[in-house]
């Protein structure tokens, strides 16, 4: 079953005939956005292209949310066509193929768009505004995503340590335990370390008020497409840095269930390429660049460039997929399951970078949920089956990789080992 939605950001309360549902950009009720509610004034305006791609990228989280996957035929795949404003028909009309691989791939599902003009150009409101006109100017030639995880964290230590770029970071929450709070803690601590200011950090809020579904794939793009329409209006040559490790953004499964697709893919090769492509069709003088692409999250601590600071504080950042599962046991706290995993990969990583790993955890042996027993074998199975030469095949099987393949193989054995060696010797 297809699932047709008309998208809008003008109000019009009204369901086109042939339309399986309505989602309005503005309509409080169904979805948080406050992109312009923030004081943001840089050396130049927003690309219209880049604010048409934060629409897109809203709108599909939101279907993204709405829509269970448990439902459908494979309890995965889902299908949507979304009718979409835009500023520029014909320049989006031609990306069409490529926007739909690109989204399709990041989620697994099957995404279709078609295009009308946008009638409403919410920027130029913003321009006209008081708010715009009283702001101060800030000038940035970086941006970071600080996501309020352990990668982000190294990411942005490193790049502050450099002293070399005027850096944005840039964040996003939608609600729940676990993501705003500990986003803050990376940001103040950051603040303190290297004298930033408050301007310095973007934390912008999106939610589908009537979301079911919890894997979300595509956050990430809306996440990006956030720092993408900022940066868009720098007027200068910009790097936009994403820090993931290598070895989780190549989306490998682990065995014959579904975890390939159903873990992120948020920096893998072949969506970043697609990015990549589709931000240089749109003229923005971004580069999209992740430094850890060749990194494992364990070597990522070892050779971070304040590590003392990391130590002091790597407890205050999330990895977990689900931190607020404990609410169905009466737990007010976010806390790190220790058993999904990205908690797994980063329990191996710490481990190899600092011997104690000091985060509290729900479930230090991964026995206490069947789900959690499901991750430990299938690691166990992956650790048991590998095979080095069999590295350059492994790597492929969740996408096309035709740039650094045996970089890439080498550091997948490397993450292997790292997290073989968390298996053998602290969850044994």
């Amino acid at each position: 079953m297809i699932m047709k939605v008309f998208c809008s950001n003008d109000r019009k309360s009204n369901l086109p005939e042939g339309y399986d549902d309505y989602i309005d950009i503005k309509c409080g009720s169904d979805i948080g956005f406050h992109f312009w509610d923030k004081n943001m004034r840089f050396d130049g305006e927003f690309s219209n292209l880049a604010i048409d791609l934060l629409y897109i990228s809203v709108f599909v989280f939101v279907m993204d949310r709405k829509v269970l996957r448990k439902q459908q035929p494979d309890n995965w795949t889902r299908n949507f066509e979304l009718n979409v404003p835009v500023s520029d028909i014909v320049f989006w009309n031609n990306q069409k193929l490529l926007l739909n691989e690109m989204i399709s791939f990041l989620s697994g599902d099957n995404w279709n768009f078609s295009f009308r003009e946008k009638e409403l150009l919410d920027e130029k409101d913003y321009y006209d505004s008081k708010k715009y006109k009283k702001t101060e100017v800030k000038i940035y030639d970086s941006v970071c995503m600080l996501s309020g995880g352990l990668d982000s964290y190294i990411g942005a230590i490193d790049l502050l340590e450099e002293k070399t770029k005027k850096v944005l970071f840039v964040s996003h929450y939608g609600g729940g335990k676990g993501t705003k709070e500990y986003q803050d803690l990376a940001f103040e601590s950051l603040k303190n370390e290297y004298a930033l200011e408050k301007a310095d950090y973007m934390q912008f809020y999106v939610t589908c008020k009537n979301g079911v579904e919890d894997t979300t794939r595509t956050r990430s793009l809306m996440f990006f497409a956030h720092a993408i329409a900022l940066a868009s209006g720098f007027n200068t040559d910009t790097s936009l840095f994403i820090p993931e490790n290598g070895f989780i953004s190549l989306n490998i499964p682990l065995s014959g269930a579904r975890f390939g697709s159903s873990s992120t893919r948020t920096t893998h090769p072949y969506y970043m390429k697609m990015l990549k492509t589709l931000i240089e069709n749109m003229k923005l003088r971004i580069s999209i660049i992740n430094p850890y692409q060749l990194k494992t999250k364990g070597e990522m601590i070892l050779e971070c460039k304040n590590k003392s600071l990391l130590k002091t504080n790597y407890t205050d950042t999330m990895s977990c997929s689900h931190p607020d599962v404990g609410r169905y046991d009466k737990e007010s706290e976010p806390m790190h399951c220790g058993s999904c995993i990205p908690c797994i990969i980063r329990r191996a990583a710490i481990y190899k970078g600092f011997g104690v790993d000091e985060t509290e955890i729900r479930d230090f042996n991964l026995n206490k949920t069947e789900a959690a027993k499901l991750n430990k074998n299938a690691f166990l199975q992956r650790i048991n089956k590998f095979n080095k030469n069999n590295a350059i095949l492994e790597i492929q099987k969740s996408g096309v990789i035709d740039e650094n393949l045996s970089e890439l193989s080498e550091m997948y054995c490397r993450g292997i080992e790292e997290i073989k060696s968390f298996f053998m010797e602290v969850v044994k």
